[in-house]
């Protein structure tokens, strides 16, 4: 029976390690549409589902964002580069930081490990909040944004790299952050 709000346990799920503004898993940040599909090549026989568009006056499309929504996984480009991944909280690879599991947790406890993580390193400006109330770890390149899972909210995090940390509400589109 199909079950809709299904959540994959963390031993059903690929095992990745964020190397915070270089790598989440084998997807490196800055690289090509092509070179993510060579690096998931073994670990997901699906093919990645593009979104493309075309600038005014110009002939040629580009690649904006990637799916594979088996795996659970949403990407985006700027120029053609990888500039941001997003883990679905149902069914993504679960990614850890420090020994820490960051996909598919209670929202409060991860929040509250940030806020420790914080409190311990200098300067205390390492946290900050997205709208929403949703917090974010600028030594880690990730803001904690949330998924509904039934009646319950689950994180669904979002990677970056350095450079969006300059504005990062607006370095990915509107539809990169919170699909409640």
């Amino acid at each position: 029976m199909f079950k809709w709000w299904h959540v994959l346990a963390d031993d059903e799920r690929q095992q990745w390690t964020l190397d915070p503004f270089v790598s989440v898993g084998p997807l490196t940040f800055g690289v090509r549409p092509h070179e993510v599909s060579e690096a998931l090549s073994g670990v997901t026989t699906e093919a990645q589902r593009h979104r493309l568009s075309r600038r005014v006056n110009e002939t040629v499309e580009v690649v904006e964002e990637g799916e594979y929504r088996e795996l659970g996984l949403t990407l985006y480009y700027r120029e053609e580069r990888l500039a941001g991944v997003v883990i679905d909280a149902l069914r993504g690879p679960q990614v850890f930081v420090e020994g820490v599991a960051l996909v598919g947790q209670v929202p409060s406890t991860l929040e509250q490990w940030m806020l420790d993580r914080a409190e311990a390193r200098e300067p205390y400006s390492e946290l900050s909040y997205m709208d929403a109330g949703v917090p974010g770890s600028d030594s880690l390149g990730v803001v904690l944004d949330v998924q509904r899972a039934g009646d319950h909210l689950l994180t669904r995090p979002v990677f970056v790299p350095r450079e969006a940390l300059d504005d990062l509400p607006h370095f990915l589109p509107r539809e990169a952050w919170s699909r409640c």
